[in-house]
This record gives structure tokens, C-alpha cells and sequence, in this order.
């Protein structure tokens, strides 16, 4: 029997990157997989892959920073899989921009994808998660919450500083419900977020002297969504080749 047999997990940004390789991971454990992202054509393509290899998954097209279409998404869910069991907040947005260079309205975009979309997500299917059996959350966070950087950056930083204490808040409040809420911490992933930019700098800073790949994410992720991590909860765990130890 897979890990995940009979449950359902949403992911949001699940048509590239880490997320897609989480929905992927996900399905291939046994879960039904809703892929959300706002990338439609990219996003299809994942939900086709898990139901090519005898899986069960939706793609549905979400804007994770509007309040009525998260509203939209737990009835969807809802009509056609009965509940929610797991919840991946994996949906964000970068920029490159200094504070002097970052504008109002670019602060707070990063902000509503990166940071809101997880408060709006969690507290949109906190009735259909309540209701699981063994209901788990995990948000994604990045090394940028819990460091400066490079200095650059500052409403990413922020917002994935948010989502790590968030998670913490969450968590403690949902203990006694039996529902698990934790924050992985990626550090530099060869995603598309991190594009044809020079790796070179990121090696450099990384101990383990390479990039990290999206899969490797995505098996820290689905541990935390697990049973394997059933006394885990309000953690946040850096896979990050040890960029946070240094």
C-alpha cells in the first residue's frame, strides 16, 4: 500500500518546478492530486502525466492571491473528491530588486503571491482539512526567511519570512485538531524562478558545492505530508545544502 492511498493534496503552483515535481511525487505515493497554478497549458500537462501512469489528478486553474477563487477551489475540490487531506502552499513570486529599487506595487505583489496566498489557502480549506483523518499542511518557505541574502530582494524576504512564522502559528493552533503544519526551506533549486541566471554564486555559498534539484524538494516535502512524520509539526526543515549552517 503507497503512503497516500486515498488521500487527496492540492498544490499550488504545481505546473513547474518544485511544485510540479511534488504533484508528480505525490501521485506516484497513491494521493489524488489537484494541480493549481495560473500557467494553464503547463499545468494540464502535469494533471495528464499522473493520469497517464494510472494516477488521478485535476489540473484547476487558481489566482492564489483572490479570495473568491480559493472559495471556488474548495468546492471544486469538494464536488469531485469529497475533502481535502493535504495542502502544499507552494505558489510564490520572486524579484531581484534592492529596497531602494522596489516600488509599492511590486512589494506588495510578491506579498499577496508568496505570503496572503498562504493565509488565504490555509484558512480556505481549514473545514475540509478539519474533516481529514490526517490532515497535513506544508508551506514553502526559503532560506531568504530566516536570512538576509545577498541583500537584495527585500519583499521576498519578508513574505518568506511571514510564511515561517505563520506555519509556527498555524501549527500550534491546529495541535490539538491532529493537523500537522510545517515550512520547508529551499535554498538555490534549479528552477524555473531561478532561470539562466550564473549558478556560480549560488555554488559558491552552497557547502555541498552544487545546486539543488526540484525532486529533491519535493521528497522533503512529501516526508513532512506523510505519516513517516506524524509527531512533526511546527518545524521547518532547510534543504538547502547547507547554505543555513555555514
Amino acid at each position: 500500500m503507497a503512503r497516500f492511498d486515498g488521500r487527496t493534496a492540492l498544490v499550488t503552483g504545481g505546473a513547474s518546478g518544485i511544485g510540479r515535481q511534488t504533484a508528480l511525487r505525490l501521485a506516484a505515493e497513491g494521493a489524488t492530486v489537484v494541480v493549481a497554478d495560473v500557467q494553464d497549458g503547463p499545468g494540464a500537462e502535469v494533471a495528464a502525466a499522473i493520469e497517464k501512469t494510472g494516477g488521478t489528478a485535476l489540473y484547476l486553474h487558481l489566482d492564489v492571491t483572490d479570495e473568491a477563487a480559493w472559495a471556488s477551489a474548495v468546492a471544486e475540490v469538494q464536488s469531485r473528491f469529497a475533502g481535502l487531506d493535504i495542502l502544499v502552499n507552494n505558489a510564490g513570486l520572486g524579484h531581484a530588486e534592492t529596497l531602494e529599487e522596489t516600488t509599492l506595487a511590486l512589494y506588495e505583489k510578491v506579498v499577496a503571491v508568496t505570503q496572503t496566498s498562504v493565509f488565504l489557502g490555509t484558512k480556505a480549506f481549514a473545514p475540509l482539512l478539519k474533516a481529514s483523518p490526517a490532515a497535513a499542511v506544508v508551506n514553502i518557505s526559503s532560506i531568504f526567511g530566516a536570512s538576509g541574502g545577498f541583500g537584495t530582494s527585500p519583499a521576498y524576504h519578508a513574505a518568506k519570512g511571514a510564511v515561517r512564522t505563520l506555519t509556527k502559528n498555524v501549527a500550534v493552533e491546529w495541535a490539538p485538531l491532529g493537523i500537522r503544519v510545517n515550512s520547508i526551506h529551499p535554498g538555490f533549486i534549479e528552477t524555473p524562478m531561478m532561470g539562466d541566471t550564473d549558478q556560480e554564486p549560488y555554488v559558491a555559498t552552497t557547502p555541498l558545492g552544487r545546486v539543488g534539484r526540484p525532486e529533491e524538494v519535493a521528497a522533503a516535502i512529501v516526508f513532512l505530508a506523510s505519516d513517516d512524520a506524524s509527531f512533526i509539526t511546527g518545524a521547518e526543515l532547510f534543504v538547502d545544502g547547507g547554505y543555513i549552517a555555514r
